[in-house]
């Protein structure tokens, strides 16, 4: 089995590292030739601390040179892509109490939770779009409309048309405000540590006003390279955003890094397009799990 035909992932429980094997394009690894226990154990623990990094595998008893490992792992890690909401930084209140307050500043008086509840609900409804050339129009904010358009059916029917146009572009600006999103405590720390060593972007599902979240957040510094769907014209989980991405900083995937929080717009996407992911599950792990992670490779 050769390294170059492995596409891998891993995610931190607690303290253990779990690993899986992933499909790579075109088919699924291939199952290598029969060895000797000893032989396939040693090709494994090589190949998944090379790929990984994951000298912390030790404790576990896995690795037994983590040393000679590390040293491996030096030159293979070039860049980090992250995604944004849910990995970088996150709502201070509920989408529902957001479009609460929304109403309250252009004089209706909505339910937050109908409104939360019917939020999701439209988001489910909203269909999976085809990877184009070049920026989708208008930066997406048609999509936003069809998408509050959903929202407002169900959790205020009776409101007309003028209200739900004033009422989505206050919404379109209160989401790019101050106050609105609140960066994870680790965050700051964790981008100073890597940004002197990796090229770090962000992938994401989202518009132009990320740039604004993130200068607003303090945290726009540490990326070379914001890619966001709309301006790419392909959407997660279409592995082609991250292929996209790779070309235009000059990376290669086995070379890259992808940090998410979503199972199937990071996680499956990411692999499918050749990149090593690393499970974000804040009930488990955070950000500062890379750093041990990585630091043979820093």
């Amino acid at each position: 089995m050769r390294q170059a035909d492995i596409l891998s992932a891993f995610s931190l429980h607690g303290s253990g590292v779990q690993l899986r094997w992933a499909h790579k394009p075109g088919g699924l690894c291939s199952a290598p030739a029969k060895k000797s226990k000893l032989a396939a154990s040693r090709e494994l623990h090589s190949i998944v601390c090379r790929t990984f990094f994951l000298h912390e595998c030790s404790q576990q008893g896995g690795c037994e040179q983590p040393s000679r490992m590390l040293a491996l792992a030096k030159p293979m890690l070039k860049a980090i892509f992250f995604d944004a909401v849910g990995t970088l930084f996150y709502l201070t209140k509920t989408v529902g109490d957001h479009y609460a307050i929304v109403a309250a500043e252009v004089g209706l008086k909505l339910n937050a939770k109908k409104l939360d509840a019917a939020f999701y609900s439209a988001w489910k409804q909203m269909p999976p779009r085809e990877a184009i050339d070049g920026p989708r129009e208008n930066d997406d904010k048609d999509w936003w409309r069809e998408l509050v358009d959903l929202v407002l059916k169900e959790a205020a029917p009776t409101i007309d048309e003028l209200d739900r146009d004033n009422f989505f572009e206050v919404a379109y600006e209160h989401f790019a405000e101050a106050g609105v999103w609140e960066s994870y405590p680790e965050v700051v720390d964790v981008l100073e540590q890597l940004r002197p060593h990796l090229a770090l972007a962000i992938v994401s599902n989202f518009d132009g006003r990320l740039r604004v979240i993130l200068e607003r957040l303090g945290i726009s510094k540490y990326f070379r390279h914001v890619f966001v769907s709309s301006e790419v014209g392909a959407d997660k989980p279409d592995p082609e955003i991250f292929r996209r991405a790779l070309e235009f900083l000059e990376v290669q995937p086995r070379d890259t890094l992808h940090v998410g929080d979503d199972p199937e717009r990071d996680w499956r996407a990411a692999t499918d397009a050749g990149l090593s992911i690393f499970q974000l599950d804040r009930k488990k792990n955070s950000l500062r799990d890379l750093i041990p992670l990585l630091r043979g490779g820093l």
